[in-house]
């Protein structure tokens, strides 16, 4: 890539990695302002970003709404806080009582929990609304396999939108599961027996294997993107082998070892040969039993057609998202143990320039792909802040389930101790995740 196109592509994931964490980091503040408020807690300071003030305004309660000039971040400062990371330091003397209250470091032990777990609490809630708004919008695939609309393929269709998929290959389809058992067992055959129910009567014919080497869609910091593969691409051959069904693929990028892979690829009529570098990559198992360790290119298995969608009713959907929010959980925690442990490789932790690539990939995916990341980022920094480490929210709730235990809080030179160490920690970390971004393909 030339010197302009590298310029350009870090322009534009710098873009999005800002919008994407303006978002997240303005969805948390606002969880701790909003609840510190109903808890009776003033806020002085509403910052998006750090540093010198690019514009500011105070409204009717007294709080200062700004942006700041630093846009990698943001924070409240209440009523009592020493800085933004709200260290409370001795409170000015002379305050009355009601005064007191509406610090922070005055407030009763109950409303500052309330109000730090708050943050964490809201980037949850992002990432369940997020879900919910993708659910609500793309819909869930009809219980029985019915063709959607049909894929542009190298070869002549024979299935038509509105037929219901009664078998294939001799093998009957009477839902989605048995459609998914079906696809599993299916030869790799370039045409397929398909028994279909249309316009009341009942069918049988060939058509192209309904799982060829077709692209659903691209990962993202994946060798794919680089590449410049596109969701809809067919790919003919890999390394003069044709490509009959997508198992094919997988058969030669898993046995490349790492080593280039030449594919022929159909676009919208055009041959055209690409050649790529598989990336190794941890993968969690459809088992949830672990992680697994491949070759990749980093593409989705597509169907010759999309599914016919439905869409699902609100309680459908909440239980879909919140099941998603927890194999997100999961995974996150599963990851990391296996990373500690030594099982996988810590090339799957990314730091600030790996979390800008992928915002950056995921844009240029589509706002689909732009929102699924932003619904993994929000819930991800929730998590982060729940870690029990002084500076972020976790560390904070530690001090305050000490406080609640012992009957005192924290003398003030121990927390600002322990607030160092935490500090120290949360750069180590971050300079860790920096060192895998510079280091891992």
């Amino acid at each position: 890539m030339d010197v302009i196109g590298s310029l350009g592509s870090m322009l534009w994931s710098g873009v999005f990695f800002v919008i994407a964490l303006s978002i997240i980091v303005a969805v948390h503040e606002y969880g701790h302002y909003i609840v510190g408020r109903w808890c009776g807690i003033h806020a002085e300071v509403f910052s998006l970003g750090f540093g010198p003030v690019l514009v500011s305004r105070i409204d009717r309660r007294g709080t200062r709404w700004q942006i700041a000039a630093i846009p990698f971040g943001g924070y409240v400062k209440f009523l009592g806080d020493a800085d933004a990371a709200s260290v409370t330091s001795e409170l000015p003397a002379g305050l009355s009582e009601r005064e007191r209250r509406h610090t922070l470091a005055g407030a009763p032990l109950w409303a500052r929990a309330l109000t730090v777990a708050a943050g964490p609490v809201a980037n949850f809630l992002l990432t369940f609304a997020l879900l919910l708004g993708l659910i609500a919008g793309t819909g869930v695939v009809e219980d029985r396999p019915v063709v959607g609309r049909l894929l542009p393929l190298p070869q002549e269709q024979t299935l038509q939108p509105g037929d219901v998929i009664l078998a294939m290959n001799g093998t009957a389809t009477p839902d989605s599961r048995a459609f998914g058992a079906a696809l599993a067992a299916l030869p790799r055959a370039p045409q397929i027996a398909f028994t279909v129910q249309r316009d009341g009567q009942e069918i049988a014919l060939q058509a192209p294997h309904p799982q060829p080497a077709l692209i659903a869609g691209v990962q993202v910091r994946s060798a794919a993107v680089d590449a410049g593969l596109q969701a809809g691409d067919v790919i003919l051959q890999a390394d003069g082998r044709p490509m009959i069904a997508f198992a094919d693929l997988q058969d030669v990028v898993f046995g490349s070892g790492g080593a280039p892979v030449t594919l022929t690829v159909w676009r919208e009529g055009q041959t055209f040969d690409e050649t790529l570098t598989p990336r190794r990559r941890d993968l969690p198992r459809a088992d949830g039993s672990g992680f697994e360790t491949n070759w990749m290119m980093g593409i989705a298995a597509g169907l010759t057609f999309d599914m016919a969608m439905r869409q699902p009713g609100p309680v459908e959907t909440a239980s879909l998202a919140v099941a998603q929010m927890w194999n997100m959980v999961t995974t996150t925690f599963s990851g990391l143990g296996h990373m500690i442990s030594g099982q996988i490789s810590t090339c799957n932790m990314s730091g600030v320039v790996g979390m800008a690539e992928t915002m950056g990939d995921a844009a240029k995916a589509g706002m689909t792909t732009f929102v699924s990341m932003l619904a993994v980022l929000s819930l991800g920094i929730g998590i982060l802040n729940l870690f029990p480490i002084p500076v972020l929210d976790g560390g904070h709730l530690v001090f305050y389930a000490y406080e609640a235990l012992a009957g005192r809080a924290p003398s003030e030179p121990v927390m600002r101790r322990l607030m160092t160490v935490g500090l120290t920690i949360l750069i180590a970390l971050m300079a860790f995740a920096l060192l895998q971004d510079a280091t891992c393909v």
